[in-house]
């Protein structure tokens, strides 16, 4: 199908709003007196294009579920963004002037705390892997006519996480994706040799690649339509373009990159008004149709379609409690997804794959990928996602789930084999650092379940809880110790263990609460008595219980831990307590590098075993 042509006045107004988004930008940054608009000069046109011949898209509601999404991923472009949904008539061109400013939600890169921004970019090389979820959710969940697309800047496709992003669109066959990267030249010679490489690495990825003049509005037109057109492969577009298109005397300078124009913006203005042939040109951005509407949805209330069915003193591991509790609350709710990174037969997320496959996203061996799709996979609240791999691994996407607090993102994560109770895999498979990293983040909840119990509720609670979640589970097999119909709830530690007579209070979770329970044993074999805390959450932690325990039991406290010293359950308990007074706390945890070996004798070499725990308890008592 060939792509319809433009007559001539059309395209005359295309190219004065695209001059018009040019004097925004500079206009914009002036006030600001910073900000990027060199780079975004170089993406007018293709952006005037998107907006005004492109994009389907309701004004007002800018996050209607069946209208296109567009990722910004070079955030540092915010400006052109912000005028472009001004010159559609979102909102007055001259709230632009309050770019950057406090009181503004145009902040100096895009956040969701704008209604027609899905995703917090400006973190480089990150919107590729947003989008390609958005696109995957719209192509085989959605199933609805709505497209994806995605603008990255030349330097950020250096970043790994693009490529693993391009992977991923392109073996899926999302072809309801359209990616366009900016060749401005700051990275890139942009010569025509330079070009064709990145089109045949496109080619071998999978994609329609394209290049094309990123400031000729007759062939951006053209390659759009021949995106739309091209059905089971996503489309790449190059875009040969220039930093500071059109602003006299500072086109092509790279020298001007990441500051206003200053003394040269009065001349560039001039420059460009003098370019537009119609001042007043005002243009709309085309309407959601009729037909392809992405379905509604309910994604409040989620439960386990079936209650905890375990006997007290089974032996199970919480990460297989995890794979049951998934397949649960995805029987009872259809957004319910998985996705994982190439360790489903040991996170057990194939128990959802199993029981749904067509909800289940393999992400492989890519864990910024793996973070970024489910990100984007949650925007607009079209999922509920499931991200799981071992604990660790999650430290390779920290940047992606810290850009996901920015973006508000509800995404919960499952990390499984943490601490060095994973035994003989050794250390580069022992999630060591993985509460601290989560607790780190905004607004995040840190479970820590100690049973299948606890875990399936874990689950069930994180569904329905706003914010990033994080469930860290263990890998041996662990004692059933609650009643199926125990109740948990976010926030609420469990007392495991108590009588009057309680002289200390040992506070454990996972593996450890059972070394607790040991050591409380054999404290009472001295004539000590002590009592045992569950905390189930770590972050917020029942800071209201411990304090009245703790006080129960004179002010001591043994918190123990299989994680590293800092950032995990033992500071949390610390910090806790530091505006009480009497309180004497000794704390136990992984104090190095752990070493290959079965769990037990790992649990004891490291300080945190329950001969640890006893000797502690014994200490502490002499304080």
């Amino acid at each position: 199908m060939s792509s319809p042509k433009l007559d001539s006045k059309v395209f005359q107004n295309l190219k004065d709003v695209a001059h018009k988004l040019r004097i925004h930008s500079i206009t914009s940054t002036q006030a600001a007196k910073s900000g990027h608009p060199t780079s975004c000069s170089s993406l007018a046109e293709i952006m005037t294009v998107l907006f005004f011949q492109q994009m389907r898209l309701n004004l007002k509601h800018p996050r209607d579920p069946s209208s296109d999404r567009l990722v910004l991923s070079k955030g540092h472009a915010a400006p052109i963004l912000y005028a472009a949904w001004a010159e559609a008539g979102l909102f007055p061109v001259e709230e632009l002037l309050n770019l950057r400013k406090v009181d503004s939600d145009l902040e100096g890169h895009p956040t969701p705390r704008l209604s027609f921004v899905d995703v917090g970019t400006g973190s480089l090389g990150q919107g590729m892997a947003v989008a390609a979820g958005m696109a995957y959710v719209g192509k085989y969940l959605d199933k609805a006519e709505y497209r994806t697309y995605v603008i990255l800047g030349d330097g950020e496709s250096g970043e790994g996480a693009v490529w693993e992003a391009l992977h991923f669109a392109g073996h899926y066959c999302l072809d309801n994706l359209c990616v366009i990267f900016d060749m401005n030249k700051l990275m890139c010679s942009n010569n025509v040799a330079e070009m064709e490489v990145y089109r045949e690495r496109l080619d071998a990825f999978g994609f329609n690649a394209l290049v094309l003049n990123g400031h000729d509005i007759d062939e951006l037109v053209k390659a759009f339509h021949n995106a739309a057109s091209t059905k089971g492969k996503p489309t790449a577009l190059l875009a040969r373009t220039i930093k500071g298109k059109d602003f006299l005397g500072v086109e092509g300078i790279d020298e001007m990159h990441a500051q206003p124009l200053g003394k040269k913006a009065e001349a560039a203005i001039k420059n460009l008004q003098m370019m537009i042939a119609n001042p007043n040109v005002h243009l709309s951005p085309k309407k959601i149709g009729k037909c392809g509407h992405a379905p509604d949805v309910n994604i409040n209330n989620i439960m386990l379609c079936n209650p905890p069915n375990y006997r007290l003193g089974d032996s199970v591991a919480t990460r297989y409690a995890y794979g049951t509790a998934l397949a649960k609350i995805a029987a009872d709710n259809c957004r319910v997804i998985a996705l994982d990174g190439d360790t489903k037969n040991s996170t057990y997320a194939d128990k959802m794959r199993n029981a749904f496959p067509e909800r289940f996203i393999e992400c492989f061996i890519a864990q910024q990928n793996l973070v970024g799709v489910a990100v984007g996979a949650t925007c607009r609240r079209r999922t509920v996602a499931f991200v799981s791999t071992y604990a660790a691994f999650f430290t390779r996407a920290f940047d992606q789930i810290r850009m996901g607090a920015i973006s508000h993102t509800n995404v919960n994560f499952v990390g499984s084999h943490c601490g060095c109770s994973v035994g003989e895999d050794g250390p580069s498979q022992m999630g060591l650092e993985d509460m601290a990293m989560f607790r780190s983040i905004p607004g995040s909840t840190v479970f820590y379940p100690t049973d299948a119990v606890s875990t399936e509720r874990a689950v069930e609670l994180a569904a329905n809880t706003k914010g990033v979640c994080f469930i860290r589970t263990t890998y041996p097999n662990t004692t059933v110790i609650y009643n199926n119909d125990e109740v948990f709830a976010v926030g609420l530690a469990k007392v495991v263990r108590q009588k009057p007579s309680d002289e200390v209070l040992l506070i454990g979770a996972g593996v450890t609460l059972y070394e607790c329970l040991a050591a409380a044993e054999r404290l009472e074999e001295e004539c000590i008595t002590a009592r045992v805390i569950d905390p189930f959450t770590v972050k917020p932690l029942d800071v209201q219980l411990i304090v009245k325990h703790g006080k129960l039991c004179r002010g001591r406290i043994v918190v123990v831990e299989d994680h590293y010293q800092q950032g995990g359950l033992g500071e949390a308990v610390l910090s806790a307590l530091a505006d009480y007074r009497n309180f004497v706390v000794k704390h136990l945890y992984v104090p190095t590098v752990p070493r290959s070996g079965p769990p037990a004798v790992l649990l004891d070499m490291f300080g945190i075993s329950s001969r640890s725990i006893f000797k502690a308890s014994l200490a502490i008592m002499k304080k």
